[in-house]
């Protein structure tokens, strides 16, 4: 589980991080989870995607997640994991989620852009958006199940680290738990931008700017704005 294959401009971001007596927690309690045959999400070599997909130096946003989806989808007789290791997206052909359908009708409303029969948000990674879980595993069926792994204290000093390095880095905090982590970021040098989460469950992310909004901060800045849209197939 230990991440042999980060990039290299997070390895020597985090490696002190990864020799605290937290993370060798962490990979304790991640190899008795598999000792005890639990089938664990993401698979292990997409556990830390985001950190692949999205070097350091690249970061221009960053959209907090809470745990990774604990669910699967069945296609061709093949048990295909909803969690890829970033947080709001699935792979190809899963089903795309009732909170992603969401954050699509945002953006089409706010900025016209038609988006995708899919949930693959690869290509946001792809363009300096960090999409980072809080929690980075869990059991298949259980949501939360490893929230006490401790992997709450390596996304907290992510966030943190990113705050105190990098300058203008657009934080985007949905829901109650994501808006906790606000005192970890420095807001004289950053941007954050906070709406209710984006679940059917709550009120009030459809229809929030949130998106049209990133990119004017990021454009006061003198930085490119993101481009929202997705590959439709």
């Amino acid at each position: 589980m230990y991440p042999k294959t980060l990039h290299k401009d997070w390895c020597e971001f985090l490696k002190d991080e990864f020799n605290k007596p937290y993370f060798k927690n962490i990979i304790q309690s991640y190899k008795h989870a598999q000792h005890s045959n639990q089938t664990i999400f993401p698979p292990r070599e997409l556990i830390f995607n985001a950190f692949n997909l999205t070097p350091l130096h690249s970061i221009r946003v960053v959209i907090l997640g809470q745990d990774p989806y604990h669910g699967s989808f069945r296609f061709c007789d093949k048990e295909i994991p909803q969690a890829m290791g970033l947080s709001f997206s699935v792979p190809r052909p899963v089903p795309i989620p009732p909170s992603l359908k969401n954050i699509y009708e945002e953006i089409t409303q706010s900025l016209g852009i038609i988006m995708p029969n899919h949930g693959d948000l690869s290509v946001w990674a792809s363009r300096g958006i960090l999409l980072l879980n809080a929690i980075l595993t869990v059991e298949k069926g259980k949501a939360g199940s490893h929230k006490d792994f401790g992997w709450e204290y390596f996304s907290d000093s992510v966030i943190a680290r990113i705050s105190d390095k990098l300058e203008g880095v657009v934080f985007m905090l949905w829901g109650n738990f994501a808006k906790k982590k606000i005192g970890l970021i420095n807001c004289t040098k950053h941007i954050v931008i906070t709406a209710p989460h984006p679940s059917p469950l709550t009120q009030g992310f459809v229809g929030s700017g949130i998106f049209k909004r990133a990119n004017e901060e990021l454009l006061k800045r003198g930085k490119e704005p993101i481009d929202w849209s997705l590959p439709l197939m």
